[in-house]
């Protein structure tokens, strides 16, 4: 299927897309109905399997030296699709703090979450296992598409989406979320954003935070490296200007709006 663009603003993506913005008790029926296998630990060679031996063709997603990690994406012998994070061998010594931190993000089920649906703790290796969303992430929609923009149908409905994913994780002692950025928002099958679960865990034994966007950072972050309530509702309104604005803001600029929209 060749890449175009739905009328609904996400591309390649079919016309019978749900845009409009829907109800509360729409969402809440919706996430009832979200069924997925219960939370359970992989084996390493189950995972290794599923990602062709932790291929190169098979990463999706990729950070630098401060957050040592890889995601990719994987297909286990049921035919479900996954997506393998896998973190670097220093960052979780601790096998019990691992798995217990793993099962309390695991146990969260919703259709607003690209959810939680295992692990993999053996040896050094320590891998989160997630639903697969086949229709890549807000910041290629919003950013990448200069001659097809995303409709501001979608905008609102990922805006919606994306505050009632917070909202939930909130409401089961999840409010920390660590690097919320526009990569952090994908698209499932039918075409709906979700949230990805893997900011939820957090990317090391210390609690710390790495940010792979400076852009949706807010500035006491650089200070502390730790992720509060409120650096998750600084990050959520800049995650709002770039989907108002169709662009990607720079840090500076982003400071300068916050400070205007404070003095007012």
């Amino acid at each position: 299927m060749g890449a175009r663009c739905s009328k609904f603003g996400l591309c390649w993506w079919p016309s019978n897309l749900k845009s409009n913005v829907p109800h509360s008790s729409d969402l809440e029926r919706e996430s009832e109905q979200v069924l997925l296998p219960s939370f359970r630990e992989y084996g390493l060679d189950q995972l290794r399997a599923a990602t062709s031996g932790f291929s190169m063709d098979s990463i999706v997603s990729e950070h630098g030296e401060k957050a040592p990690n890889v995601v990719y994406k994987g297909r286990l012998e049921d035919g479900r699709w996954i997506a393998v994070k896998r973190f670097n061998k220093s960052a979780w010594p601790d096998t019990r703090q691992f798995l217990d931190e793993a099962r309390s993000v695991g146990e969260l089920r919703s259709e607003w979450l690209a959810n939680l649906i295992g692990c993999c703790c053996e040896g050094s290796e320590r891998l989160l296992v997630a639903e697969f969303m086949p229709h890549e992430t807000l910041s290629k929609h919003l950013f990448h598409w200069e001659n097809q923009p995303m409709k501001w149908a979608m905008r609102l409905r990922v805006a919606f989406y994306l505050a009632q994913a917070l909202d939930y994780c909130s409401s089961k002692g999840r409010a920390l979320y660590h690097d919320l950025n526009a990569y952090r928002v994908l698209f499932d099958q039918d075409g709906n954003p979700r949230l990805s679960c893997f900011g939820l865990m957090k990317n090391s034994r210390d609690g710390k935070s790495y940010s792979t966007n400076l852009a949706f950072t807010p500035p006491e972050y650089l200070r502390t490296g730790r992720v509060t309530p409120e650096s998750v509702v600084y990050s959520f309104g800049t995650l709002l200007l770039d989907l108002l604005s169709g662009k990607h803001i720079p840090p500076s600029h982003v400071n300068c709006l916050f400070s205007y929209f404070r003095s007012l």
